[in-house]
């Protein structure tokens, strides 16, 4: 029996299938406008802007008392915050520069705002090891620079390591994501009806002209970009997990925990991408671009990642067993039955047991239902990362510094409020910046066409 032959458009509907029809569907939103619904979105994030505002500006005035912070939980809200921001930041570069190096040609509908979303999510994350300082003015510390006092940073910090990891993944993503960008910026230049707007497009488009030679050194140097960021991704959050591994704590001495924390930021990386693909396929209605399919493969994606999360919680339970430290074995019976046992589960649930509903195709190709799933697996990476933090220190070697931490409203509201900040900055790249990438849709519309 002759197997079922592939469609011929899977990525692109042939309702979009002309380069006109494409630019058009693109273009749009930022030229014609996005109507009533992005001005409400909109509105409705600037509270949360306020609200971050508020809070860091309370945080400078009364000092890291204000949250729940106790002297065993020295780390609490900001760090996991820090970490789950991050993860969210690495996943953006990481899956576009991975699909681009293995020809994976349907990352051209989300490679756009996927690595927007690294921008905005890594920028956030960088606020949170400065808030954690207690004395922020002094942060510039955390920089190797010549100074008369002969200052030099504690290389055995992990915030210098977190320092030098944001920084250079942040500018290399910078990069990274302009020079994808570049010919998008050329046609709004050329498209634009407004003088300033076509020098404002114009300037950032470099004077791209989209000669053969420009297109042949853009390909070269995107290339290059995306070899160079596999390695990089992989080393800044792997940084982040020696916060954790380098330590002498229980729990945290873990060589598992490098590579365990790159995954970990794929898998929930994978599902912020999710979220925003449904979002900015309803908002900017680009049905037609961001198919069913893309949902699909990116719903076998997180179904991997869970079951390899599966096996590093596993792992970790199995060795400090097969360890035999009592601290160890203390702190896994602490993890399951102790005071943040019900969010421990919780965690277990949301990371390892829903996803598994991933394996029935049909879910994969429910919208509704991957926007569930992908929910479900955001907040679920969320309380692993405070939960890292919590159960160590809150159960470490000496019994009498024993502690739970309380979170404040304060604790809360540097967890909401940046959600909404990151909300609020995605509304106005999608306003000014093409969000889908349209030379790649056109150059993926021939390839399905010739098919």
């Amino acid at each position: 029996m002759s197997a079922e032959p592939r469609p011929a458009r899977r990525w692109i509907a042939a309702a979009r299938e002309s380069d006109a029809a494409i630019t058009d569907a693109v273009v749009a939103p930022i030229l014609v406008g996005v109507g009533r619904g992005w001005w409400i979105a909109l509105a409705l994030t600037l509270p949360f802007v306020l609200l971050t505002l508020v809070a860091v500006a309370w945080l400078f005035w009364r000092g890291v008392g204000v949250w729940g912070i106790n002297t065993t939980v020295v780390w609490g809200f900001a760090i996991a915050n820090y970490v789950w921001w991050i993860g969210i930041g690495n996943a953006g570069t990481l899956i576009s520069s991975m699909l681009l190096l293995t020809r994976q040609h349907w990352r051209a509908s989300i490679n756009r705002f996927a690595e927007a979303m690294t921008l905005f999510a890594v920028s956030i994350a960088g606020l949170f090891p400065i808030l954690h300082l207690g004395r922020p003015i002094y942060a510039y510390w955390l920089a190797p620079y010549p100074n008369t006092m002969g200052l030099w940073p504690q290389w055995r910090s992990a915030l210098v390591w977190d320092f030098w990891a944001i920084v250079s993944y942040l500018l290399f993503s910078l990069l990274f994501w302009y020079v994808g960008l570049i010919p998008d910026l050329a046609t709004m230049r050329d498209r634009a009806d407004s003088r300033g707007a076509r020098l404002f497009y114009g300037t950032l488009a470099l004077g791209w002209r989209g000669s053969a030679r420009h297109w042949r050194r853009l390909g070269t140097l995107h290339t290059t970009l995306a070899a160079l960021a596999v390695p990089l991704v992989c080393s800044v959050h792997s940084i982040v997990g020696l916060d954790f591994a380098a330590s002498l704590m229980p729990g945290w001495q873990e060589s598992l925990f490098p590579p365990y924390f790159v995954v970990g930021a794929m898998y929930s990386g994978f599902a912020m991408v999710v979220v925003l693909a449904i979002l900015v396929r309803w908002g900017l209605r680009l049905q037609a671009l961001i198919t069913v399919n893309h949902f699909e493969v990116m719903g076998r994606v997180m179904l991997m990642a869970s079951l390899v999360m599966g096996l590093s919680y596993a792992t970790e339970w199995f060795m400090a067993w097969y360890g035999g430290r009592p601290d160890e074995r203390r702190l896994v019976a602490y993890e399951f039955l102790g005071d943040y046992a019900l969010l421990f589960w919780a965690m277990l649930a949301c990371n390892v047991v829903v996803p598994q509903a991933l394996w029935l195709r049909r879910l994969r190709r429910s919208i509704p239902a991957m926007l569930a799933i992908s929910l479900v697996i955001n907040v679920g990476m969320w309380l692993e990362r405070i939960l890292i933090t919590w159960t160590t220190l809150s159960h470490g070697y000496a019994a009498s510094l024993w502690r739970v931490f309380r979170p404040t409203f304060w604790d809360w509201s540097f967890l909401i409020g940046p959600l909404g900040l990151f909300a609020f900055f995605f509304l106005l790249f999608v306003r000014v910046v093409p969000a889908v990438s349209m030379h790649e849709l056109r150059e993926l519309a021939h390839r399905e066409g010739a098919a």
